[in-house]
């Protein structure tokens, strides 16, 4: 039979109870370091560094951002969820790392259950483009053209398998019957610099890193991947205008590790809505065609509402692609 606790194990939980409330309510009193697990550079950087800038006016400590890519973005979510559950690693990521990614590489973690949600950040619409001289000029010539060439194209891909490019390039394939190669790249640039260069067919991305070239000339654009046209280039038609069914939004938020206590998760969740509140901020996100959420969505049940479902979409299209990590 199990006895009661003896007065001085209560004695011992109520002092270690009080101690862990007086630790939160002191938070922070030193650095806070913020892990990306994308490269330095990459739009997912730049937010972080924006953000965080803001959230350190309003924490009172500096904010470290340590870049720590590879696999997809599970090397950097690893380090995170391994970090100690005191609001001094928080990580940011998006649907790549913090969903597919998972979906495709061995990993030994589960973000939903070893992080827990802080709030969404920003989200991003993608382009999609070609090579300036594809023998194709709009979306109707561009899908008769695959299908007339079954495995011929190529489209690059801002990263390894699982990112938004290769999902939105799945998509495209299940709704229209069409097949091409995916090429995976190092890194966004690298992508971008291939089809801009016409070594690689088409491209989904990010839309503030291939609107330049698009600008430009350098590629042509078919489509942006938003439900309704893009503001800063309304010029541009959604897939759906055309008779694609298909879209897509890069998404980004923030996270503490399980177990972080929830007056911490209470004060980053404070200081980031602050951050994306305030015009500053907002302005610097918009010049990388990002934008922020409405202020009821910047809860961290939002994002866990956000991320749960979005593992529900993908990871089934994933598993039947049999995409692996090779």
């Amino acid at each position: 039979m199990i006895g009661r606790p003896s007065i001085g194990a209560l004695a011992i939980l109520a002092a270690l109870t009080a101690a862990q409330s007086a630790f939160a309510d002191a938070y922070p009193t030193r650095p806070i370091t913020v892990v990306v697990p994308f490269a330095a550079g990459a739009v997912a950087d730049l937010v972080a560094r924006i953000v965080s800038e803001r959230m350190r006016a309003t924490l009172g400590q500096p904010i470290i951002v340590e870049d720590i890519p590879g696999a997809g973005g599970t090397i950097g979510v690893a380090r995170a969820t391994r970090a100690a559950s005191d609001g001094y690693t928080i990580s940011t990521g998006d649907l790549t790392s913090h969903v597919s990614s998972s979906a495709i590489f061995p990993v030994k973690y589960d973000t939903l259950r070893d992080l827990e949600p802080v709030a969404l950040l920003s989200s991003a619409p993608q382009l999609f483009v070609a090579r300036r001289d594809f023998p194709a000029d709009d979306i109707p010539q561009l899908i008769a053209w695959l299908k007339a060439n079954p495995d011929r194209a190529s489209m690059a891909l801002p990263g390894n398998f699982g990112n938004g490019g290769h999902l939105s390039g799945l998509s495209l394939q299940k709704i229209t019957g069409t097949s091409f190669q995916f090429v995976p790249h190092r890194s966004s640039p690298q992508a971008v610099q291939n089809v801009v260069g016409g070594h690689v067919d088409l491209m989904f991305t990010d839309a503030a890193n291939i609107l330049p070239y698009v600008r430009s000339g350098q590629v042509k654009v078919f489509a942006v991947t938003t439900t309704t046209r893009w503001a800063t280039a309304p010029e541009i038609p959604t897939l759906e205008e055309l008779g694609i069914p298909l879209t897509f939004t890069l998404w980004r938020g923030l996270w503490v590790p399980a177990g972080t206590p929830k007056t911490i998760i209470e004060k980053l969740n404070a200081a980031v809505v602050e951050a994306l509140l305030d015009p500053q901020v907002r302005k610097q996100l918009a010049e990388l065609g990002n934008e922020t959420y409405p202020a009821e969505q910047l809860t961290p049940d939002a994002l866990r509402a956000h991320q749960k479902a979005e593992k529900e979409k993908w990871w089934p299209i994933i598993k039947a692609a049999n995409i692996t990590p090779d």
